[in-house]
């Protein structure tokens, strides 16, 4: 299998957005990086834009959201993920300090994983 991507999508908890920004950019983040993570992108999702055709005119209804966060891992393959992921969640300190202060602020039933093969276009190949 080539490298890809994973597109992960959680939805924060009300009035948490800030907070879990931080703990991800202060916390999650670095520490993943020192366990051999490779992180390409970290982002609050503002708003939602849809697309539809009506009577041949086409419409875009946008939703704001704000509480929905997003971040892109790259990966050289399925092992190098599950030895990573193995690293990472079943670590003390991932089991001990971090999980239960990511408990507080997202909603872990709300993640959704997306594995992404890049295309020979992209730019984030």
């Amino acid at each position: 299998m080539e490298p890809f991507f994973e597109f992960r999508i959680y939805q924060v908890n009300p009035g948490k957005i800030d907070e879990w920004v931080k703990f991800m950019e202060d916390t999650i983040i670095p520490f993943q990086v020192s366990k051999g993570m490779i992180i390409n992108g970290s982002f609050v999702m503002d708003s939602t834009d849809e697309f539809s055709i009506s009577d041949g005119e086409r419409l875009m209804t946008t939703t704001p959201k704000g509480s929905t966060y997003v971040w892109i891992r790259k990966f050289e393959d399925m092992k190098q993920k599950r030895e990573l992921y193995q690293a990472v969640y079943e670590s003390h300190e991932w089991v001990n300090n971090i999980a239960p202060k990511v408990a507080e602020l997202i909603d872990r039933n709300s993640i959704v994983v997306h594995n992404l093969s890049a295309t020979s276009k992209s730019l984030m190949a």
